[in-house]
């Protein structure tokens, strides 16, 4: 009873401490709030204190024109940014083709959960910041750096993050893919690639980067899908028909990736398909 009765009192307090926050000062007079209120018919917000909010938002214009927002609007725009920053590092890095290439190596061997999914993914994305290692070099020297030392605005700023990352996907993307996407979006103002937009050049990149994960899965895939054939037609020339051709032929698979230094092999290839 005594737990109960000490929560009821703290309860209680919490109560009358946010109570006595909202209504007015022992002796004070109300009589002229009261009566401007009738006389305007609404109710005056700063009658009654309540408790204090966050700050107002506000911009401050500098003498050079630039503009320096609050620390609660640049809080708001770097969680905004954060939640885009999975979507942004799936598509505009070489994660899409080291995630596809795997996955598929993954079916070619016949293994459905080894390695598994968490597995897969940290070691792609291990390899992505080991190949956008030097775009995030001239990211952290020409564009963080600078706006760190107040050196350059957030719109500067920016502008120059998109120059290493636009760089970049222009090296890997098809002139097809980005001819097809200017197309759709008929743009027939653009002189050269180093001057198609953003919203072009990352779908162009995203298609280049799904067409070639998908030609090296096909490389990866043949080899082991020989192996599958042979097995199945000794099984069935010695009459085997019931024993499924998987499991005779994923020990070879293994044993045939693990010989040619599969993962070794692979993964260069990767990292070199970047140049």
């Amino acid at each position: 009873m005594s737990r109960y009765s000490s929560l009821k009192t703290g309860l209680l307090l919490l109560i009358l401490m946010v109570g006595g926050s909202m209504v007015p000062a022992f002796g004070q007079d109300t009589s002229g709030a009261s009566s401007s209120t009738a006389a305007s018919g609404s109710a005056d917000p700063t009658t009654f204190k309540g408790i204090p909010g966050l700050p107002a938002v506000t911009v401050q214009t500098n003498p050079d024109g630039s503009q320096d927002y609050t620390v609660t609007l640049q809080i708001l725009a770097i969680m905004t940014a954060l939640s885009l920053l999975p979507a942004l590092l799936m598509m505009m890095t070489s994660f899409t083709r080291i995630i596809i290439v795997f996955a598929i190596l993954r079916q070619a061997l016949g293994l459905q959960q080894s390695p598994s999914n968490q597995i897969l993914i940290g070691l792609t994305l291990f390899l992505t910041f080991f190949i956008m290692a030097p775009v995030f070099d001239r990211v952290n020297q020409e564009a963080l750096q600078p706006y760190i030392n107040a050196e350059v605005t957030a719109r500067q700023a920016f502008d120059l993050v998109q120059v290493p990352f636009h760089e970049f996907m222009l090296s890997q993307t098809r002139e097809s893919d980005l001819e097809l996407f200017m197309e759709i979006a008929d743009r027939r103002d653009i002189a050269s690639p180093q001057e198609v937009p953003m919203n072009i050049l990352v779908p162009a990149f995203v298609t280049s980067e799904l067409k070639t994960a998908f030609q090296i899965g096909f490389i990866i895939f043949i080899p082991f899908l020989v192996i599958d054939i042979v097995v199945a037609s000794v099984l069935m020339a010695m009459g085997m028909m019931m024993l499924s051709p998987l499991i005779i032929s994923l020990p070879f698979k293994i044993m045939l990736f693990v010989l040619v230094d599969g993962w070794a092999l692979i993964i260069g290839t990767l990292a070199a398909s970047y140049g």
